[in-house]
């Protein structure tokens, strides 16, 4: 098998948005949980490998990366994309600096481009500021993270703190003028010795203006959205039967581990419609053992998925996580409530869920693991940068969407199951 493009997220949900994009836009494309052990199961032109990296050290991330960049390589691909958060999430140390500068030493390239711009979840890069929606990143919710707080949102600035190599910046100016104009201004950052480029991107006009321009990089880093113009570098073009997944059937669940301002609104919403949810609290692992805390969630759970889809959430305000994490300890409080909401997957699974909806990175990666799961198809797009996805969970199949905590509209828990349906 010789795939086009091979492509490293630094997390579950991203490497889903990604692929989405890709399906949609004429690739076949399978995402792989981790580095694949064994064969593909079909005739792909990308494959994304989702990795857990995103909150790693960063030796660690670059390790990670580095061997999915191994595999990737030994499959043929022609092209690498390092994909991560369009909301630009790392620390003053990385990893998206390190991983970028890693990749680039192992491909031998001394130039790649750096944008988060997704305009159809409303991120925009211009002149080297990321905005969400109206407003600078640094003044979004973006700012609250407990983990990857944001406060600074001129990306070119963000990026140098993180790396050794010189980072520039590719102006709105030239990528209105087109794909020449974006070329020649690669060619003179790279005489400046500029080795990386945040480009600035506002609408998805600009993504495809931009793409060309890419195609004969070795690593392109960014979002998700500069992927809608790939396909066409590779003279793809979109075809229904990319997205298509076998008929749902099961229970439907939702477990929702994010504290991002966009989930806490689809939890209220969803509550709001009189929907049955569990609300985990992480205090009560001082109190109580993980198996008991499962064992009251299984069983609250277990008659009300007869009536309809039930949520399990850990979901809280920004004051309240700050409260727990002062509490357990910020990797303590995440890790808990990871390994309880993987065990809750599970116990879901084993009752006969077929359709599951997982809110949140971390919280993605969790239960996939604990699934065991290790490939999924991707079908179609239910919100900007969430697709539904199929895999064999257990020798059972699984209806999955693997949701970022920043995305899909207030009514997505709702709307997600309905646009199943449909398929």
């Amino acid at each position: 098998m010789s795939i086009l493009l091979g492509c490293i997220a630094d997390d579950f949900t991203g490497a889903t948005d990604l692929a989405n994009n890709l399906v949609r836009n004429g690739m076949r494309v399978t995402q792989t949980i981790g580095i694949p052990q064994h064969g593909l199961n079909a005739d792909l032109d990308a494959v994304v490998v989702a990795l857990k990296s995103r909150n790693l050290e960063p030796e660690d991330a670059v390790a990670q990366s580095l061997a999915a960049l191994e595999y990737l390589l030994s499959q043929g691909a022609q092209q690498i994309f390092f994909k991560y958060c369009s909301t630009f999430d790392s620390t003053p140390k990385g990893n998206i600096g390190p991983v970028t500068e890693a990749l680039m030493a192992a491909l031998g390239t001394d130039f790649t481009i750096a944008t988060p711009a997704f305009p159809d979840n409303a991120r925009s890069v211009f002149k080297g500021y990321l905005f969400v929606g109206d407003q600078l990143l640094s003044e979004s919710g973006m700012r609250d993270h407990p983990l990857t707080p944001m406060t600074d949102a001129n990306l070119v600035r963000v990026m140098q703190a993180q790396c050794t190599l010189q980072v520039g910046l590719i102006e709105y100016q030239d990528i209105l003028a087109g794909a020449d104009a974006i070329s020649s201004r690669i060619a003179r950052l790279k005489s400046s010795n500029t080795q990386i480029a945040i480009v600035d991107a506002v609408t998805n006009d600009d993504l495809y203006r931009i793409a060309p321009a890419l195609k004969d990089l070795p690593l392109i880093t960014g979002g998700s959205g500069i992927a809608i113009g790939l396909a066409a570098n590779f003279g793809l073009q979109a075809h229904p039967d990319s997205s298509k997944l076998p008929a749902a059937n099961g229970y439907q669940a939702i477990i929702s581990g994010s504290c991002s301002q966009a989930t806490n609104l689809q939890v209220e919403h969803f509550k709001s419609l009189g929907g049955a949810a569990y609300a985990v609290n992480p205090l009560d692992l001082n109190q109580k053992s993980t198996e008991q805390l499962l064992q009251e969630i299984l069983t609250w759970v277990q008659p009300r998925l007869l009536l309809g889809s039930v949520l399990i959430y850990s979901s809280a305000t920004p004051e309240r996580v700050k409260e727990v994490q002062s509490q357990l300890g910020v990797q303590a409080a995440g890790s808990a409530i990871e390994n309880l909401l993987g065990m809750v997957a599970q116990g879901l699974l084993g009752f006969g869920v077929g359709q599951l909806l997982l809110a949140g990175g971390e919280t993605s990666g969790a239960c996939v693991k604990a699934l065991g799961i290790d490939q999924m198809q991707i079908g179609q797009q239910i919100d900007p940068g969430v697709p539904w996805c199929y895999a064999v969970a257990q020798n059972k199949p699984l209806h999955l969407a693997l949701k970022s905590g920043n995305f899909g509209t207030p009514d997505f828990f709702t709307h997600a199951f309905s646009k199943l349906r449909k398929i």
